[in-house]
């Protein structure tokens, strides 16, 4: 009894021990002149005894795949430890702040965050709200990303709401935890005089939307679509993983980014007035939300633990950001928001996006996925924007391709859910990590029942798309038809600023292309008359066969440009029904489509 006590006291004695020495990081980031656009961050780090400690900024923001280069809005970087003695530091590269902390116990750090872009990846301050990205705001001690953090916000003194996926502290007013950095920098933060529409719950879980400005709209009518939309996505997966979750509405803009266990989303509900552009919302929060499961979840193994230093490069973003384009409009139609017909657009825009663009000669989907950080989400601007494609365009596609090959070859026995679904079971739950390109492939091929070869060399490589024999499996046809497109071709699109008509894109292989032409050119003359914006729409109206003189300006330098007008041909992709389907290829499309038989 005795020896037992002693060995448990022993135990005790140890945890403690152990406890005592575990790191512990408190940050307090304060907000005293909102103006100036600049935040104020003290970061208390006890229990890391060394010689010199780095301290480290992300470069980048996880589900945003752009260097964004943070540090550079760091200023007023200071040390001291209890006492107020001052320690040494210095920059050991671009995103780490080395401190000779000489064993110090406790290190008191605070320095300056400016800003000033109003953007979902990017810190913004001012009287009206406050908006943190916690990877630009957020410092960490090199190697224990793995501590706990406690976070205090203390807002602007006029302001009376925050909202974040953040777990409140008990008892302490805009104090908040998180069990690691990774949660951390997973959890934006909004502040301001913010408005909450009503919560809605879903399998016992709620869910809150708040927002800066949401402007003019039916709150409790979007709340119940928003509602149907989330059900849909859970009725797919079977599972909520997550207490809570928050939409995190920023106000008017662009952009989205997925996190954890919520979104940070542009919003202005008052452009929501008609019914396309409520789908458009919809379909834009969908999208987010549904990446809860693709993407923080089921995710490309590339994806986590990530490198908060360099960036993750993976070239399954096809994956995570076209499959999770495809099911955006699929949690629409489920919930009853929108028409097969509204569907079968949907892919006919994305096909022709991708067709009509072309560096589909040149780059493959992967390519596109791993390339991101460079050629950004929609393929690269200026002179190389002909090289590139978009994930977001041929993702969906090939998830469409792909989802209706599996139905075939089980008679609509599984889908591409149940690809789904099991890379969720298999890989998030059981064995808390990524998918290998190598193990997504073979889910799909377990769940088709056949190898899948033929289309996977769509993935790899920038064969030809044979789109008539993937839509045909669900008893649909596409029109691919090259068509004359009327009147004369040269292939330029132009902005007009003030008296300047600046060329903004050519086409690729049209005349102007061919003969030299560029964006960012300065268009001085047509056949030479000044030229006007409407002077360059009436080239339209002559003849293939007819020669044009353009008079372009870039760098000082006019050159003229002879040019022969050409006729442009294109592909309409539309997609119908067959005339006459087999009943496999009518009960594929009727349960692809949710229509009740």
């Amino acid at each position: 009894m005795y020896k037992r006590l002693y060995i448990s006291l022993s135990m005790l004695i140890a945890v403690l021990a152990v406890t005592a020495q575990v790191p512990k990081m408190n940050f307090t980031v304060s907000m005293k002149e909102p103006s100036t656009h600049v935040y104020e961050v003290r970061f208390e780090c006890n229990g890391v005894k060394k010689e010199w400690v780095d301290i480290k900024m992300p470069v980048w923001m996880p589900g945003y795949y752009q260097i964004l280069n943070y540090a550079d809005n760091v200023s007023a970087f200071h040390v001291e430890v209890p006492g107020g003695d001052t320690l040494k530091w210095e920059k050991a590269n671009y995103n780490t702040w080395r401190i000779y902390s000489n064993y110090a116990d406790r290190l008191n750090i605070s320095y300056n965050v400016k800003a000033v872009r109003h953007f979902v990846a990017t810190n913004y301050l001012d009287e009206e709200r406050g908006f943190i990205a916690p990877t630009g705001m957020f410092m960490h001690v090199d190697g224990l990303i793995s501590q706990p953090v406690t976070l205090t916000i203390e807002p602007y003194s006029k302001w009376d709401r925050i909202a974040t996926g953040l777990e409140p502290v008990k008892g302490k007013k805009y104090q908040y935890s998180a069990p690691d950095f990774d949660v951390l920098y997973d959890s934006p933060i909004l502040m301001g005089n913010l408005e909450e529409l009503p919560s809605f719950s879903v399998k016992g879980v709620p869910h809150y939307f708040i927002g800066y400005k949401p402007g003019q709209f039916d709150r409790q009518a979007f709340i119940n679509d928003l509602k149907k939309v989330v059900e849909a996505a859970v009725d797919m997966m079977g599972d909520i993983p997550f207490k809570h979750y928050t939409f995190i509405a920023i106000g008017p803009g662009g952009g989205g980014i997925e996190h954890l266990n919520s979104t940070a989303v542009s919003f202005d509900g008052t452009g929501m007035n008609t019914p396309e552009s409520r789908k458009r919302m919809l379909s834009f929060l969908a999208h987010e939300y549904f990446h809860h499961y693709n993407a923080k979840r089921i995710r490309p193994i590339e994806l986590g633990p990530f490198d908060y230093d360099k960036g993750s490069r993976t070239d399954m973003l096809w994956v995570a950001e076209g499959i999770t384009s495809y099911y955006e409009r699929f949690c629409l139609k489920r919930a009853g928001l929108i028409t097969e017909d509204d569907l079968l657009k949907n892919f006919e825009n994305h096909i022709r996006a991708y067709e009509n663009k072309p560096g589909r000669l040149f780059q493959s989907v992967a390519q596109a996925s791993y390339d991101t950080w460079a050629d950004g989400p929609f393929g690269r601007t200026g002179d190389d924007v002909n090289k590139t494609i978009s994930y977001y365009d041929k993702g969906p596609v090939l998830a469409m391709m792909l989802d209706f090959k599996i139905r075939h070859e089980t008679r609509n026995k599984r889908s591409l859910d149940d690809v789904m679904r099991t890379l969720y079971k298999n890989f998030y739950q059981a064995k808390r990590r990524g998918y290998t390109a190598k193990e997504f492939r073979e889910v799909c091929e377990k769940t088709a029942g056949v190898p899948l070869s033929s289309f996977f060399e769509y993935i790899y490589t920038v064969n030809d798309v044979d789109y008539a024999k993937y839509l045909g499996y669900a008893g649909l046809t596409i029109d691919t038809a090259n068509k004359p497109v009327p009147g004369a071709w040269l292939g330029i699109d132009a902005r007009a600023k003030n008296d300047t008509i600046i060329i903004s894109a050519v086409d690729w292989d049209s005349p102007a292309w061919l003969a030299g032409v560029r964006p960012r050119q300065v268009l001085k003359t047509i056949d030479g008359k000044p030229a006007t914006m409407q002077l360059l729409g009436e080239v339209k109206n002559k003849k293939a066969g007819n020669i044009v003189k353009l008079q372009v300006e870039q760098g000082g330098v006019l050159k003229t440009i002879p040019l022969i007008l050409g006729t442009q041909f294109t592909r309409s992709f539309t997609i119908g029904m067959t005339s006459r389907p087999d009943q496999l290829q009518s009960v594929i499309f009727k349960d692809w489509s949710r229509i009740n038989p």
